[in-house]
């Protein structure tokens, strides 16, 4: 609905200001603004990306043996 606040928690404390530049970095990269007036194709092209990213970031990590 318009106008709706994003009531999503990270699943780790203190994580929403990184979790938030992530965004917006991800986003110039794409050459994407974000914003209610966006499509939700251009908005959710960031959220995918970001997934996307944080994914490899952690097959990575456990295939050297690391931990999430």
């Amino acid at each position: 609905m318009a106008g709706e606040r994003n009531t999503n928690t990270p699943a780790v404390q203190g994580a929403s200001q990184a979790l938030d530049q992530f965004k917006y970095e991800i986003a110039n990269q794409l050459n994407v603004q974000l914003g209610g007036d966006r499509t939700s194709r251009e908005n959710g092209s960031v959220g995918g990306e970001m997934t996307k990213r944080m994914i490899q970031f952690a097959e990575q990590n456990l295939k050297q043996g690391g931990r999430i």
